[in-house]
């Protein structure tokens, strides 16, 4: 009972709590009731006090925002109508200044008026178009716009100068190779001041864009071009000053190991560390490396050309200077692209650079066809070693076209094709040359007047070997030549360094080939049996050191690799055929017809009795040899080996085939009692015969 009261007690005390709590929230409830009626009646009176301001507030705000539009309205009225004044007043306040011209103010002030006179101008065209102010404003606006254009002339003529020579000469001595130019650093000419190339940017864009005009365009392409024509005459009256009486460029280093010291620089002018790789001295270069040969100092050199002296040749100079010309043409072209940017407008450029470029392009191209037309000329002489000068031109043009042939982008078509069409002239020319040179070589008249007494080399072969030695620093250029423009022309794309050096390759056998059997053919105008062989070993002996000496052996094996052994072959059988001219001496020494048997000669001593016909035969034997051997003497001391190796090589050859049969002779017969009167028979013993040896070929001896 007790557990069932106390849960009763429990019970009701949360019933009493929860009673309590009713009776809270229920003040609750209406203190918030109260709270929220309150509430509304503030909203409410908040709301009515707002139409309230409402609606005295708008109609004040109307009229005051009425009131700032009409004042806006004033304001626009007023600043239109003092425009507009402005316009009819404009022609008064500008005419003075305009007429005078930009000297009369800064640039800037004058294009300001100058605006407003262009907006005078269209306010007129638009609401009056028959007005007088109209026709004033149009007259102060031509004559503005020719004081621009005549500004723009002005300031050209005042700053633009020749590029001076020396800073032509500076920018192409730092460029080794022509690298291509990528930056505008890379252009270090200044062509006018930078003050002057702003204001001539600034004149040039108002009178494109706002007069319309194109005029000054024309002045500054013409103005240009002729400052590039006078850089370019320039440099070559500098250059050609500066090679003067002595032939010396003076702007190439003593030292230039490109050029062999050809030119000299002079004390007038700067020397250059080395200027763009020029031509070298081909002739000079050639010849030198021939004459590193054998031959002796002095040797006589009959009806060769050996003798003659290297002179400078005139063409070489011309080479050269033509060379850099081309190079200056480019990189003055390039900086007038440069320059141009800003003043002419961009879809104006291509017009006015070629413009610009028209008159100095002609000129190099004329005077690189003039080359072209020399050389033909030299060709017509047969002087083929003056036509190489236009290899290295050839060589540099085809290197730099690519560098032409982006800057020429966008000119006319007859502009772009001038360089082409001079290296295909260049070129046709070039190989035209090879080809009759070749020919030349082949039908060289066998005229016995021209051939050298002493069975020397041949002026024909020393000209052919220098041709060729020549060449080879030119092989990819002349390789092109021959394949471009060759009875079978191959196409461009074809052509690459390797088919370039197997044509000249190709094309040197033929030479030498022809040279073989003109020489052969040359040989046969000879009396003298034994001049032939060695009129041939020499000439294929000097053939042969030559290829050595210098890089055409090389070359030459690309196409044949037995072109070595050929000549040796071909010098065995010239000595071999030099070896029969000894046979009427030999035929007195070799026991042919023995004047007695070998055991009656070993029985024999000089206290023996001979018989007389042994005796008769003893002394024709010694009496035929005597005289054969001095009459070969006497005309082979005559000949001419001129290759100091070769001559003592086929002297002991000579020694070698003689003195054994000569020693076994003497031996047997001399100590024979064949005669009374010994030295009339037994003029020379062996080592007699051996000096007498030792003195062939030797016109002294």
């Amino acid at each position: 009972m007790d557990e069932i009261s106390e849960l009763k007690y429990d019970i009701d005390k949360k019933l009493e709590k929860e009673a309590h709590n009713l009776e809270v929230l229920k003040d609750c409830l209406s203190r918030s009731s109260s709270n929220t009626q309150n509430m509304l009646g503030i909203l409410e009176s908040f709301e009515n006090r707002l139409q309230h301001l409402e609606s005295t507030i708008v109609p004040v705000y109307n009229e005051t925002e009425n009131l700032r539009r009409r004042q806006e309205n004033i304001e626009k009225t007023m600043h239109t109508l003092d425009t507009v004044l402005s316009y009819y007043h404009a022609a008064k306040d500008v005419e003075a200044i305009v007429k005078e011209g930009p000297a009369a103010c800064d640039l800037d002030t004058y294009l300001a008026y100058m605006e407003k006179v262009l907006k005078a101008q269209k306010y007129f065209e638009t609401y009056n178009s028959g007005s007088k102010e109209l026709a004033d404003i149009k007259h102060i606006f031509v004559d503005g716009t020719q004081a621009l254009q005549h500004e723009f002339r002005s300031l050209l003529n005042r700053h633009g100068h020749p590029v001076p020579p020396v800073m032509i000469v500076d920018m192409l001595s730092s460029e080794e190779d022509l690298p291509p130019v990528t930056t505008d650093a890379d252009l270090p000419i200044e062509h006018l001041p930078e003050k002057v190339v702003g204001d001539l940017v600034k004149i040039s864009q108002w009178l494109v864009q706002q007069a319309q005009s194109h005029q000054h365009l024309k002045s500054y392409g013409q103005g240009r071009a002729a400052m590039l024509s006078k850089s370019l005459q320039g440099l070559k009256d500098h250059l050609r000053s500066s090679s003067g009486t002595s032939s010396q460029l003076s702007f190439i280093s003593q030292n230039s190991p490109s050029l062999g010291g050809k030119f000299r620089g002079s004390k007038d002018a700067p020397t250059r560390k080395s200027m763009i790789r020029l031509v070298n001295n081909f002739t000079k270069k050639a010849s030198s490396a021939l004459n590193k040969s054998g031959f002796e100092s002095g040797h006589r050199r009959q009806g060769s050309a050996a003798n003659d002296s290297i002179r400078e040749d005139p063409s070489d100079v011309e080479t050269d200077l033509y060379i850099n010309e081309l190079s200056a043409l480019l990189r003055l072209m390039q900086s007038e692209m440069h320059l141009m940017k800003g003043i002419v407008p961009q879809k104006h450029e291509r017009t006015v650079f070629d413009t610009i470029i028209q008159q100095a392009l002609d000129s190099v191209v004329s005077e690189g066809e003039m080359i072209a037309g020399t050389a033909r000329k030299n060709m017509q002489r047969h002087e083929y070693s003056a036509v190489l000068s236009i290899f290295p031109i050839v060589r540099h043009l085809r290197s730099i076209k690519p560098e032409f042939d982006l800057i020429l982008e966008g000119c006319q078509a007859p502009t772009r094709a001038k360089l082409a069409s001079l290296l295909s002239t260049l070129d046709s020319t070039g190989a035209k040359a090879l080809e009759e040179f070749t020919d030349s070589i082949r039908n060289d008249p066998d005229k016995a007047s021209n051939m050298p007494r002493d069975g020397t080399v041949h002026e024909l072969t020393n000209h052919t070997i220098i041709f060729l030695t020549q060449l080879q620093d030119y092989a990819e250029t002349a390789g092109a030549m021959l394949l471009m423009h060759g009875e079978q022309a191959a196409p461009s794309a074809m052509i690459t360094a390797d088919t370039c050096k197997m044509k000249v390759a190709d094309y040197m056998t033929r030479v030498l080939s022809a040279l073989g059997l003109n020489l052969s053919n040359k040989s046969e105008t000879y009396s003298d049996q034994g001049l032939r062989p060695i009129f041939m070993l020499n000439n294929f002996n000097y053939i042969l050191k030559a290829l050595k000496r210098t890089a055409l052996l090389e070359l030459l094996l690309m196409w044949n690799k037995d072109v070595t052994k050929y000549y040796d072959d071909q010098i065995v059988e010239q000595k071999r055929q030099y070896s029969l001219s000894w046979s009427k001496v030999l035929h007195y020494i070799l026991e042919v017809d023995k004047p007695m048997s070998v055991q009656r000669a070993s029985q024999m001593d000089s206290t023996v009795k001979l018989k007389d016909k042994e005796r008769q035969n003893i002394k024709d034997k010694f009496t035929g040899f005597n005289k054969e051997l001095e009459d070969i003497h006497r005309i082979q001391k005559g000949y001419a080996i001129p290759d100091q190796e070769l001559r003592q090589q086929l002297i002991q050859e000579n020694k070698d085939f003689l003195i054994p049969r000569y020693q076994m002779f003497y031996n047997k017969y001399s100590i024979l009692n064949f005669t009374k009167n010994r030295s009339k028979y037994v003029k020379f013993d062996v080592e007699g015969v051996n000096k007498m040896l030792d003195s062939f070929f030797d016109a002294s001896a």
